[in-house]
């Protein structure tokens, strides 16, 4: 699918997010996608690292295409979630260790997809955040929000998500989500390429093991949250705030 690209590099499974005159929004096709991906890479014993990127130089990934959310209700909402979730765990669970590299904005779907990699590379233009309290209301599933706590922390995810507010490169890479800060594009294609050589060098059931054991710690113990999801998607605000985004007003919320 051209909308995103899966490349065999050496020993990388290269995917490339390919809608930039969206800012690489998501359409559902290309979660499938990103999930086929790791699927394809687990399968072949000469893949050694998964790799994350978007095209443009203006975004990783801004988040879901908002065109998709038209006519959802409650259990769309949940099912949506519980979409996201089976995707983002497949990536988290991919025996090779999968790197984003974030060159501008890192948003919503796209934040959820980079916390879930083993290691980020971002350049020091790159936006992180999930806006959402200002612009389509809805909310994230119980295992995106412990994803971002795990990483942030509670303070500093609660503050992102609250004021829906952007967070730098430089705050990030502070805060340890960014592990590998660069200053353009080119240095980025640097340190990825040498990232790549040095994870493809690692013996591959130490790192297996590694990531293992970090994603059962994240997971143990993590509360059922559908309820809050298929109230907040199934509320009026959400219904209003996709309309008001097809016609690029601004959104007027009432709570209900």
């Amino acid at each position: 699918m051209s909308d995103l690209l899966v490349e065999r590099d050496g020993p990388a499974l290269r995917v490339t997010f390919n809608r930039p005159h969206a800012h690489n929004a998501l359409t559902f096709a290309m979660y499938e996608g990103v999930h086929e991906a790791c699927e394809k890479a687990d399968a072949d014993p000469d893949i050694r690292v998964l790799v994350l990127r978007g095209a443009g130089g203006k975004a990783f990934v801004s988040g879901t295409d908002i065109g998709q959310f038209e006519g959802f209700d409650g259990a769309a909402g949940v099912e949506y979630e519980e979409r996201m979730t089976r995707v983002l765990r497949r990536l988290e669970d991919t025996a090779v260790p999968t790197v984003a590299a974030v060159d501008g904005y890192c948003v919503g779907g796209g934040l959820a997809l980079a916390a879930t990699c083993d290691l980020r590379i971002a350049t020091a233009a790159s936006r992180f955040g999930v806006p959402i309290a200002r612009t389509l209301g809805n909310c994230l599933s119980m295992d995106t929000v412990a994803l971002l706590v795990a990483h942030l922390g509670r303070a500093r995810a609660a503050d992102m998500l609250l004021r829906a507010r952007l967070l730098d490169a430089a705050e990030v890479h502070a805060a340890g989500f960014v592990t590998q800060l660069v200053d353009d594009a080119a240095a980025l294609d640097a340190a990825l390429d040498e990232t790549v050589a040095t994870l493809a060098s690692h013996a591959p059931l130490s790192m297996w093991a590694t990531k293992q054991s970090l994603a059962r710690l994240r997971r143990a113990g993590l509360p059922d949250g559908d309820d809050i999801v298929a109230r907040v998607y199934g509320s009026r605000d959400f219904a209003a705030a996709v309309a008001a985004f097809a016609r690029k007003e601004r959104p007027t919320w009432t709570g209900e």
